[in-house]
């Protein structure tokens, strides 16, 4: 079993040297889901929620997010991105479900990976939907947020359901 590595040798919470650790290239990607009424994600791809563009809002709010981590989070190292990528899928329009996913890819050159990054800004950006949307439905949920890939680093490749390195 591994070991946690935020923690040193008398359990004392601790951020990771990574200062003898090679730069590399380091890739993550996560998604998440925010599930809500038809009528909501009607609201979404016609643009007319009060609140204005709710996936171009959500897109800029991931982007920032993942700039903003290290901040967030106590113990994460802050990172000079190279890049952040946000993706929305909506279900066809022929489809009873009403859901929006959410899908980041980050990257960076450096000697720690981009998954905490990758993972905020998923989440910061369903948040964001969740903001935009509440005045027409409260009862919207988030879910399924998880890591779905990470390339680069020491600890190898990993990829959900799949196999890591």
């Amino acid at each position: 079993m591994s070991t946690l590595t935020h923690f040193d040798t008398h359990g004392q919470a601790h951020m990771v040297d990574v200062a003898d650790k090679p730069a590399t290239r380091r890739v993550a990607v996560a998604t998440g889901r925010i599930a809500m009424q038809p009528a909501t994600l009607a609201l979404i791809r016609q643009g007319n929620a009060t609140k204005g563009d709710v996936l171009g809002i959500a897109r800029i709010a991931a982007i920032q997010a993942a700039k903003k981590t290290s901040e967030l989070i106590p113990l994460c190292h802050p990172l000079a991105l190279t890049r952040v990528a946000v993706e929305f899928a909506l279900p066809g329009e022929d489809e009873s479900a009403a859901w929006v996913d959410c899908t980041v890819t980050a990257e960076t050159i450096g000697p720690t990976g981009v998954e905490m990054e990758a993972l905020t800004a998923v989440q910061v950006g369903l948040l964001t939907i969740y903001d935009m949307c509440k005045a027409a439905d409260r009862g919207m949920v988030m879910t399924d947020v998880r890591l779905l890939e990470k390339r680069g680093g020491k600890s190898g490749d990993y990829l959900a359901g799949g196999s890591s390195g």
